[in-house]
């Protein structure tokens, strides 16, 4: 399985970029937020995913981990494919997503192209069950970053996990929060402390 590729930047085109790495060219699927990012660089590297099908193998690079945990999540639901998930991520940034699932803002989600309300609707229901099955996501998980009751703190952790990161991770990155950030400060600064 491919992790990550790091090499030199040949080119972009609108949802394309390839990369040299040893003499070969990978041409790489991704996102208008992954190629702004990197647009200006001569050396990239990019975390990789590669989706197997009947008839393609598509190679797919993003310029940080919560970007490709967002998209592996969307993909994971009924219904969406990856150039769903690449136009949603086009037009979201990983805390943008988070923030819309954890808050059930699925109108948000159907700016993106190709986005219809009921598509919305199910990756909103799909992943926000899927934070609230993950036994891992503990109440205790919660309490170990701030008194209980914080309600932007637990929309914060539970967009997080939405994002893919553990409650173990998640509960270092938003120790000594202000319990009263709002939601998306607080998502914010969990990322800066991720990266």
């Amino acid at each position: 399985m491919i992790y990550s590729l790091h090499g030199e930047l040949m080119g972009t085109e609108p949802g394309l970029a390839v990369i040299e790495c040893s003499g070969v060219g990978y041409a790489c699927r991704t996102t208008a937020n992954t190629l702004s990012k990197i647009r200006d660089k001569k050396e990239v590297v990019l975390y990789a995913y590669l989706h197997l099908t009947e008839n393609a193998a598509d190679l797919f690079g993003f310029a940080d981990k919560s970007e490709l945990s967002c998209f592996k999540q969307l993909i994971s639901v009924s219904g969406v494919g990856p150039k769903a998930a690449l136009s949603i991520l086009s037009d979201l940034t990983p805390t943008e997503l988070a923030l819309c699932i954890a808050t059930g803002d699925s109108k948000t989600l159907t700016r993106s192209p190709g986005i219809g309300p009921k598509i919305a609707q199910r990756i909103v229901l799909e992943l926000k069950d899927k934070i609230a099955k993950d036994e891992r996501f503990s109440s205790a998980d919660v309490a170990g970053v701030s008194k209980a009751g914080s309600n932007n703190i637990s929309e914060a952790m539970e967009a997080l996990a939405v994002l893919g990161f553990l409650p173990s991770q998640i509960n270092s990155a938003l120790m000594g929060a202000d319990p009263n950030a709002s939601v998306e400060e607080l998502i914010k600064l969990a990322l800066k402390n991720l990266a």
